[in-house]
């Protein structure tokens, strides 16, 4: 099986990196995983697999992180985290709590990406995320940006994708 292209903007063969968002995402379900899980209660987690444009797919996850919900996000990453192609990132917006659980399920998850030679792009713009990546150091280990409009667009040239 041949291996896809896998890169990060900066890397050689990049032709542009713009970016672009489309305004109507396609959703996609995986059969036997927690990525159409929308929380129903306080304390539970939500998370959804998209593709809001060509080449990203997007795992967006709501509601309170910690140590009873963090598997839920690790079975949602390992969703994410299996996509073979394209860039990768998780919006972290409607999270309203991040235990340390949670964080060491997004640490291990960009880590499996990284050895993956890919980038896991974290989008978070609350508090109540950003405080506990900025506090244990934790948000170097990801590429955060404050909007999905941010996740930089990266193409590959043809030649590349043979």
């Amino acid at each position: 099986m041949a291996e896809s292209p896998r890169r990060a903007c900066g890397t050689a063969g990049i032709v542009a990196c713009v970016p672009s968002v489309s305004p109507n995402p396609e959703v996609i379900t995986l059969l036997g995983s927690a990525s159409a899980h929308q929380p129903d209660e306080p304390g539970d987690v939500g998370a959804a697999l998209s593709v809001p444009r060509d080449g990203l797919t997007l795992l967006t996850v709501s509601g309170e992180v910690d140590t009873l919900t963090s598997p839920q996000l690790s079975t949602a990453l390992d969703d994410l985290l299996a996509v073979e192609t394209g860039d990768l990132a998780i919006d972290l917006d409607g999270v309203t709590f991040l235990a340390s659980s949670g964080l060491g399920v997004l640490i291990n998850a960009a880590r499996r990406a990284s050895r993956g030679r890919r980038t896991l792009h974290v989008v978070a713009s609350s508090r109540a995320v950003l405080r506990p990546l900025e506090v244990t150091g934790s948000a170097q280990l990801f590429t955060v940006v404050r909007s999905l409009d941010e996740v930089p667009r990266c193409e590959v040239p043809s030649s590349a994708v043979d």
